[in-house]
């Protein structure tokens, strides 16, 4: 498999998630791809990352499954795992797959560094590249290299920003990436050179690469560019972390994402699978082998679900994980029958409904928060209201333009004037003057109470009787 010219054969492997909740769809997906990759001649596995979906427990079956497959794959040829995203894949998951390795080792690659292949046996380089120095030691030990693997695991951004700071971390992180990729490609073109093979590995976002979901990943923040990727001078570069499969090619060079080994969410495009890589020095070529990945299904409606439209569709999502999604608003959210809605999806894998209720929006006044001042918002609020506000006006402007004393002074002097009119009022409804008393005075006539005017007695009579009655 070292004869100069010839073409490496190589599994690349990424993202497999083992865990409970997705050890059916993880376990079914790979188990397909080590088999395959055996049974096509695969020479040597690479795992790109995110092996496990969380932290496991040893005795979990999910980490079972993984150690049989890896176990199976060690079997036929030596294995490379990289460690990937600390939140999956926590610092040290992957040690004790470097203890089960069978008839070939599994090599973990947890640092920046190179390592190289020979006879079956990984010898790492000491700092982050082999040294000329080193290499020609090796040559002369070893022999010369099948592969030489440049790895770039997952990086503690944590301890990048206790050196740089927290603001300049996000962007110091590709630069110095971008730096050692760099200095590696100064080794990796020295070892072309030579007729050694080159293999780069890494764990990362690609800025520009696109989401499982067709979304272009494009920022300052992330770990990689293309650009910077072939610089690595590596024949081939073989990424994980993201779940949609892509590559680029450069002049025979090629940088590959395999995209997740099974589906994990809904609405993820294209197919899932590894990729078997054909690696010469100086060219590469990667072609994707797709694994038995669960079909899912997405509907959406803009309100509540057309029954017959579900209907028909529920034969063609026989077998397949169905997610149905609904807006409606809050009056309308009791005419969904969801028993009805399972009932036709019965022959389903699985369904999983997903109900969006908007809120009913009661305004009050209409247009108010649109006025610029308190006067306005008030005139507004009349308008809708039918309300007369000028005296309302009035007072908000006095409140807003006087001070206490002018405005007590104000109400006091409208007061004065209110009993005057008053009293003009009273005098003008007096009766005619009653003839003089006897000492001469006037004695002014009180006015006629209601028993009077009626001719009632207050003795004999029920005085608050209906007078209608």
């Amino acid at each position: 498999m070292d004869n100069e010219g010839e073409s490496l054969r190589l599994c690349h492997f990424s993202d497999l998630h083992y865990s409970p909740g997705h050890l059916a769809e993880s376990d079914r997906c790979f188990g397909f791809a080590v088999e395959h990759a055996i049974e096509t001649g695969c020479e040597v596995a690479v795992v790109s990352g995110d092996s496990t979906d969380h932290r496991l427990d040893a005795h979990t079956p999910a980490l079972a499954a993984l150690a049989r497959r890896i176990h199976q794959l060690s079997s036929h040829m030596p294995v490379v795992m990289l460690q990937g995203t600390f939140s999956h894949e926590p610092p040290g998951t992957l040690d004790i797959f470097g203890l089960i390795g069978e008839r070939h080792r599994v090599y973990v690659a947890d640092r920046i560094h190179q390592v190289a292949l020979c006879g079956g046996t990984f010898v790492p380089s000491v700092g982050a590249v082999f040294t000329a120095a080193k290499l020609q030691q090796l040559i002369v030990d070893e022999g010369e290299p099948e592969v030489v693997f440049t790895c770039v695991p997952t990086v503690n951004k944590a301890v990048l920003a206790s050196a740089v700071g927290v603001t300049l971390a996000p962007t110091a992180l590709g630069d110095h990436l971008s730096a050692y990729l760099e200095a590696a490609g100064v080794v990796n073109q020295q070892l072309r050179r030579m007729g050694v093979r080159t293999v780069g590995i890494s764990h990362g976002t690609v800025n520009g690469c696109q989401t499982e979901h067709g979304v272009p990943m494009a920022g300052f923040d992330h770990e990689f560019t293309i650009g910077a990727l072939f610089e690595a001078n590596c024949d081939a570069f073989m990424l994980g972390h993201i779940h949609r499969a892509q590559q680029w090619e450069r002049e025979g060079r090629v940088v590959a994402y395999p995209g997740s080994i099974g589906r994990f969410h809904y609405g993820e495009l294209g197919d899932k699978g590894y990729l078997k890589w054909e690696v010469s020095a100086g060219r590469a070529s990667a072609s994707l082998v797709p694994t038995p990945a669960r079909e899912t299904v997405c509907l959406d409606f803009d309100g509540p679900p057309d029954m017959e439209r579900l209907a028909a569709m529920a034969e063609e999502a026989a077998g397949k994980f169905v997610r149905l999604r609904w807006t409606v608003d809050e009056e309308h959210r009791q005419v969904i029958d969801r028993e009805a809605i399972t009932a036709l999806f019965g022959k389903s894998a699985d369904l999983k409904l997903e109900a969006r209720v908007l809120p009913a929006v009661r305004s009050r006044a209409e247009g108010i928060s649109r006025e610029t001042s308190v006067p306005e918002k008030l005139a507004r609020w009349g308008e809708l209201t039918a309300v007369d506000t000028n005296p309302l006006l009035e007072r908000l402007t006095m409140l807003q333009t006087l001070d206490a004393e002018s405005i007590v002074e104000r109400v006091l002097a409208h007061l004065d004037v209110g009993d005057a009119s008053s009293q003009l009022n009273s005098v003008a409804d007096v009766p005619e003057a009653s003839p003089p008393t006897a000492n001469g005075g006037d004695k002014p006539r009180q006015p006629a109470t209601p028993a009077e005017k009626s001719g009632m007695d207050w003795l004999t009579d029920d005085l608050f009787a209906d007078a209608s009655a």
